[in-house]
């Protein structure tokens, strides 16, 4: 008989304390976690870096990742961006009664690991149960910290016109991934999300090239999406060359088929990189040397044009305005 969670686990007593020790601890153990303190005590230098994000993908297990990693990389992400070291994690679990003991173990085995390749520690958390049909299987709420360790870190606000806009890999792998496994869809080539942690190759990167302006992952949305909010960020506008922009042959056929557009869906393995154009190819080398940025491309540039815009520069010689969408092409992503 499968073992499935209980309200008592949210309660604060025994059960509460088992499923602690027996399984949270078992995977993310380090010695801040396990003193169990209300609260964990950092040390930190210099400016710092925090992050929060929740996730309720759905569904909690896809090709290429799960809700667990998706929850470390993601966040783990968000504050490299700002050009820091992350550090620390907390997370928060929201469980439904009835969630099979076998699929949190798995979902936290999997932070666990994450975890570690990012070399990051989960040094605080907390659990709470609710009944059947008040929350979908598992939420998971995190706070990232990190340490900065550039001079002028990266921010939305510091893109300037003649600028060069770099992606570091495929565009819309993960939403394709996750819509694929969602709908029981099948393509011809399996299609995997890009869930990665991209810290270590972004202290490469800016330990290489500190003068990058911008960095930003581009989730929820897409590429199109972030840079439109980056544009707006910096009062610039951003333009996009269509064939430079790099997407694999099946996410684009698959792409093509649901009458999506890939520039729109998200990603968890990539990022922006916008810096000065005589600086480009130096990002792009060290970006290439490295397995998570094989496939980096010049994307596009920043000019001065109309402040707020993102122009899609076509295949054909045309051009085409990538406005920000009213809402998600996929909800749930992430």
């Amino acid at each position: 008989m499968t073992e499935r969670i209980l309200l008592d686990y949210g309660s604060g007593g025994r059960a509460s304390h088992r499923l602690v020790s027996e399984l949270f601890l078992r995977h993310l153990d380090n010695e801040i976690l396990g003193q169990l303190d209300d609260a964990a005590l950092l040390q930190v230098s210099g400016p710092v870096a925090v992050s929060t994000d929740s996730f309720t993908v759905d569904p909690i297990f896809f090709p290429g990742g799960d809700i667990g990693a998706l929850a470390v990389h993601g966040t783990v992400n968000d504050v490299a961006m700002l050009g820091a070291r992350p550090r620390y994690l907390t997370c928060a679990f929201i469980l439904e009664e009835g969630l099979p003991m076998e699929d949190l173990e798995r979902i936290v085995g999997s932070m666990g690991r994450a975890a570690r390749e990012a070399g990051v520690q989960v040094v605080a958390g907390d659990t709470k149960v609710v009944p059947r049909g008040m929350a979908d299987r598992i939420f998971i709420n995190t706070t990232g910290i990190g340490e900065v360790f550039v001079p002028a870190p990266p921010s939305g606000h510091r893109a300037r016109p003649g600028d060069a806009i770099l992606l570091s890999g495929f565009a819309g792998d993960h939403g394709l991934a996750v819509l694929s496994r969602r709908e029981g869809l099948t393509f011809d080539v399996p299609v995997a999300s890009d869930c990665a942690s991209l810290n270590h190759l972004i202290v490469r990167l800016l330990e290489a090239v500190p003068e990058v302006h911008v960095l930003r992952d581009p989730t929820r949305g897409g590429v199109a999406t972030t840079l439109n909010e980056i544009a707006v960020q910096s009062g610039v506008e951003c333009r996009i060359f269509e064939d430079a922009v790099p997407v694999r042959p099946e996410v684009r056929s698959g792409c093509s088929f649901l009458g999506l557009d890939p520039l729109y869906l998200a990603n968890e393995g990539k990022f922006l990189c916008i810096l000065p154009e005589e600086l480009a190819d130096q990002a792009l080398q060290v970006l290439r040397s490295d397995p998570l940025g094989g496939h980096a491309a010049r994307i596009g540039e920043v000019r001065s044009g109309r402040p707020g815009r993102v122009v899609l520069q076509t295949a054909l010689g045309g051009s085409r305005l990538m406005d920000m969408l009213e809402g998600e092409q996929l909800p749930r992503i992430c």
